[in-house]
């Protein structure tokens, strides 16, 4: 189905050709007059000095051009030169049906030319418990895989593990100094090894912070972290069986986190999967003069003429010969191609990262790692959340909250929130408290700008009203509530076409309807959820105002009583398939 602006644009530019002139000219857009008129069109201002005639003198004749046309019922010229269009409430009853027959896609096409896109999100490290700085990767990541597959797009989220470096050699040497007797520390041990971890998630809880406190501490902890690193990257049977059990409980326990989000991956590999590709990589870029020693270190300058801020040289190994985080990401891109052949990889990292992969991007084009007209490298880097004191969110001791505790935390306060609430058991309250809890987070962080900061403010995120997602959720289950009662009244009554609106509330109804596939455009197009919150807020206001002036029930005439029916079923489509697009779902009862 074609949107709605697409199909006004349409008839306007032909009216445009008719009249005499360009049809280039009859591109619109929605009014930013609303209460002037729904659509309109500037053509005639553009081409006033094409044509050498007055802006009025084009509009009007365009107007006149669409006098009859079925899909309008005003066409208006105004002074200067606008040209101002209400769609006809025929034309939205039937563009409706014609929406209503779209189940799957509520009027959204899927793109004509579908690609291989890459999302690299999450990026945890091993042995450490997701915290709230995940938050936000995981959610704005999800819902933009979500959104492209959407638009049919073969899309591939990889969780991208930090599971290779330092943080592993200072595991292994905490570990060792506890438990020396391991056999995994006996010198000329090939293995095999046990099957079996020798510490579950919790215990390595404990142990990586310890071993990250003692290597900042002590010298000789340190120096022991960085050999015991070393003889894994080489190959060390015993570290390197101490690797795979990180690794897997690790792994084991971020799968159980993130499901609790809703978030999955379709890849679950780590920087350790892209060692097999730099030596490989470093050598070309020496070999074709791209990569250069610098205080010993090796590197490639991809400062550009323009730069308004020092832009540094890519470090591709430091002067020990090892590699760093910009040799790691480069070798997935080399990584990624052969395996994916990606038309675009879009990084969903920390806005304050964004000089890093300003670096990596320019390097791997530099290099010939990637052609820029066959692959977009893109970043999408998104701001902090804050406490209210505007700082990053913390616990009230100043520690790092871990992702769980504030899932529960949530949860618990929309539990309590929500009690007294006799229809619903206190097992159910809890399952509903679950659903509308993670809707709050999803979309009091999706709401925002990605690249914004904004304060968590438990109260306002689990509000029922104003711009939130207990709110949206509301609107899904009161709409689920009526449309049951509706049903129990008139058992036996049959579904009529939809009718016309009649009145404002209901025009404005119809015609938000129809911009889903706008809103999901948008938020694609811009690598942005938050102009499909926008919409749904949008939506769910327009279908309480509309029935605030409605009696569904009351209703005797049967043709309205239906066609109202029928536009409720159509706004919860619309709004449960945004929902999903964002990562969350709605109860069937609150």
């Amino acid at each position: 189905m074609k949107k709605l602006i697409d199909q006004i644009s349409d008839q306007v530019s032909a009216a445009f050709e008719r009249a005499g002139f360009d049809p280039s000219l009859g591109r619109c857009a929605p009014s930013n007059r609303p209460d002037l008129c729904q659509y309109q069109c500037n053509g005639a201002m553009a081409g006033a000095k094409l044509y050498r005639t007055a802006p009025f003198l084009i509009a009007q004749k365009v107007a006149d051009a669409l006098t009859a046309n079925p899909l309008f019922s005003k066409a208006e010229m105004v002074r200067p030169g606008f040209l101002n269009l209400n769609v006809s409430p025929t034309a939205l009853a039937h563009l409706l049906t014609e929406l209503e027959q779209d189940e799957a896609r509520c009027g959204s096409e899927a793109d004509a030319h579908p690609q291989t896109i890459i999302i690299d999100y999450g990026g945890p490290n091993v042995a450490k418990p997701l915290h709230v700085g995940h938050l936000r990767s995981a959610i704005i990541g999800e819902s933009l895989k979500r959104i492209a597959r959407f638009k049919g797009h073969t899309v591939i989220g990889d969780v991208h593990l930090g599971d290779w470096g330092l943080q592993i050699g200072q595991i292994i040497t905490e570990l060792k100094q506890r438990q020396p007797e391991l056999p995994y520390f006996q010198e000329g041990n090939p293995g095999p090894f046990p099957a079996e971890p020798p510490f579950s998630i919790a215990d390595l809880e404990e142990i990586y912070p310890a071993a990250s406190r003692k290597s900042k501490e002590d010298a000789s902890f340190k120096a022991a972290a960085q050999e015991a690193t070393a003889r894994l990257q080489e190959g060390h049977p015993g570290y390197r069986a101490l690797w795979r059990h990180i690794i897997n409980v690790s792994v084991s326990d971020l799968k159980s986190n993130y499901e609790k989000l809703d978030v999955s991956f379709d890849l679950w590999m780590g920087e350790s999967d892209a060692q097999p590709f730099i030596p490989t990589m470093v050598a070309r870029m020496k070999d074709d003069g791209f990569a250069h020693l610098s205080d010993g270190a090796l590197v490639v300058d991809v400062a550009e003429e323009g730069d308004t801020r020092e832009v540094p040289p890519c470090l591709i190994l430091k002067s020990d010969g090892a590699a760093q985080y910009e040799t790691t990401d480069l070798a997935t891109i080399v990584q990624r191609q052969r395996d994916y052949r990606p038309d675009r990889i879009i990084y969903v990292v920390d806005k304050r990262q964004e000089l890093h992969f300003v670096r990596v991007f320019r390097c791997a084009y530099k290099t010939g790692l990637l052609d820029p007209k066959r692959c977009s490298l893109e970043f999408v880097g998104f701001g902090t959340m804050n406490g209210k004191d505007g700082k990053p969110f913390k616990t009230r001791e100043g520690g790092v909250l871990r992702l769980e505790y504030l899932l529960r935390d949530v949860t618990d306060a929309v539990f309590e929130k929500s009690r007294g609430n006799g229809e619903l058991s206190e097992e159910e309250l809890r399952q509903v408290s679950e659903k509308v809890g993670l809707a709050a987070i999803k979309y009091g962080d999706l709401s925002n700008q990605p690249s914004k900061d904004y304060v968590f403010d438990l109260g306002r995120f689990i509000a029922f009203e104003g711009n939130t997602g207990p709110y949206i959720m509301y609107t899904m289950v009161r709409i689920k509530s009526i449309l049951k009662k509706v049903a129990e009244t008139y058992p036996d009554a049959e579904l009529t076409a939809i009718l016309p609106p009649e009145g404002e509330k209901e025009t404005n109804l119809y015609l938000t309807l129809l911009r889903f596939a706008d809103a999901v455009d948008d938020a694609y197009e811009q690598n942005a959820p938050n102009r499909l919150c926008r919409y749904i807020y949008d939506l769910s206001n327009c279908l309480n105002q509309f029935y605030a002036e409605r009696s569904i029930l009351r209703e005797e005439d049967p043709r309205r009583r239906s066609s109202y029916v029928r536009i409720l079923q159509l706004v919860l489509r619309v709004l449960e398939r945004s929902v999903d697009l964002l990562g969350f779902e709605a109860p069937e009862r609150m």
